[in-house]
């Protein structure tokens, strides 16, 4: 049964990240494994997306996220497990015959081609009435925002105008399932920070499930109901963006997620289920734990650089004080990082907001004290 997911509305549409709970899933893995030789490149890998949901497979190269998307399509059998999509076994069904429709990095759009030409060629292969064809294409054109260019040639477009028209031919054969392998990659910044509202706009209003892979942190946290993080073929963490963000399962998720400050030590004991940890000459700091209890022995406490406060600037009885010196101070426009060396040798990272000249100047070499709550920490024991 895929968790409820308890998130903010989108402007209007479907609620960010509802999912359906008595309906069966849109797409499922059980026990999906793929082998290319000695190589495994997906190991177990265990999945339900439910309709309409936007899910995000994250991981670095070679983690096994597009061979599992690839499975999904059809692409590549797996070697063990099953694949079903709105309940049905896919079995050995090729991509043509799956109700998957899937969109790539590089567009593969045919140049000889008019964008209605791009748009309308599955249509045209499936023998739909030219009439009918016609204003199926333009209404896959005015979703994506592109209307009036159903003349022009791939070459003619920009980047962003042909990533529209890749994702409009996708879209127009209705498919329950849209897969899409980092089709944002080749954009550039902004471009691509406009594409990830697209995307998600389109996935409440087409109401198609959406199974998205990127190494992008911040495309997954910006768009997705859920993220699977994944490394070495397996999910190391499936949860909402706020999940695998602020209490992530193990380190590889709190390192690949966000910037995080990793503080070692052991476990000293577990008071209303917050733990005390020893940290080598900084003394006891206390964390949450995400899930069990952690057993006693070494431990790392992670905190992200913003749940940092510095000084005075932190509010009263926030919990944990560190103290140490400024090594650093790197402007960033929206905020300063600032490099703390503590009294122990070890450094935080610290990210102090920027209101304005009149604050409080720092300077390298002054002592400072890192305060944060225990509620910003998390136990790590792996």
């Amino acid at each position: 049964m895929v968790p409820a997911i308890d998130q903010t509305r989108l402007g209007t549409g479907r609620p960010r990240g509802a999912i359906v709970l008595d309906e069966p899933p849109s797409v499922e893995l059980r026990a999906v494994t793929k082998r290319f030789g000695e190589v495994v490149a997906v190991d177990g890998v265990s999945l339900a997306v439910a309709p309409g949901e936007f899910l995000t497979l994250l991981g670095p190269s070679g983690c096994g996220k597009t061979t599992t998307l690839r499975i999904i399509a059809g692409f590549e059998p797996p070697t063990a497990g099953e694949v079903l999509i709105d309940g049905e076994e896919m079995g050995s069904r090729p991509p043509h015959r799956r109700p998957v429709n899937t969109v790539f990095q590089h567009y593969a759009l045919f140049p000889h081609l008019s964008v209605a030409g791009n748009v309308g060629y599955g249509l045209d292969m499936a023998r739909v009435p030219k009439p009918e064809r016609a204003r199926r294409v333009a209404e896959a054109l005015a979703m994506v925002r592109l209307p009036n260019v159903e003349r022009r040639r791939p070459a003619e477009l920009s980047g962003g105008q042909r990533q529209r028209v890749a994702l409009a031919r996708a879209l127009v054969n209705r498919p329950a399932v849209l897969l899409l392998d980092e089709p944002l990659g080749a954009l550039d910044f902004k471009l691509r920070q406009t594409m990830q509202l697209e995307l998600k706009r389109l996935n409440r209003e087409v109401g198609a499930t959406f199974v998205y892979v990127t190494h992008d942190q911040e495309e997954a946290l910006t768009m997705s109901d859920r993220i699977a993080v994944m490394r070495e073929g397996r999910i190391h963490q499936l949860g909402s963006p706020a999940e695998v963000y602020e209490r992530p399962r193990n380190r590889f998720v709190a390192d690949f997620i966000g910037q995080t400050n990793f503080l070692d030590g052991r476990l000293v004991g577990i008071t209303d289920a917050t733990a005390e940890v020893e940290l080598p000459g900084a003394g006891v700091v206390r964390a949450q734990f995400p899930g069990d209890a952690p057993p006693p022995g070494q431990v790392t406490v992670a905190v992200r650089p913003e749940k940092i406060a510095l000084g005075d600037e932190a509010p009263a009885g926030a919990g944990n004080v560190l103290d140490g010196r400024i090594g650093d101070l790197i402007y960033l426009g929206t905020h300063t990082r600032v490099v703390v060396r503590l009294s122990s040798g070890a450094i935080l990272t610290v990210h102090r907001q920027n209101r304005g000249p009149s604050e409080g100047e720092l300077r390298i070499g002054d002592p400072i004290r890192a305060v944060f709550a225990p509620e910003a920490a998390t136990v790590l024991v792996e």
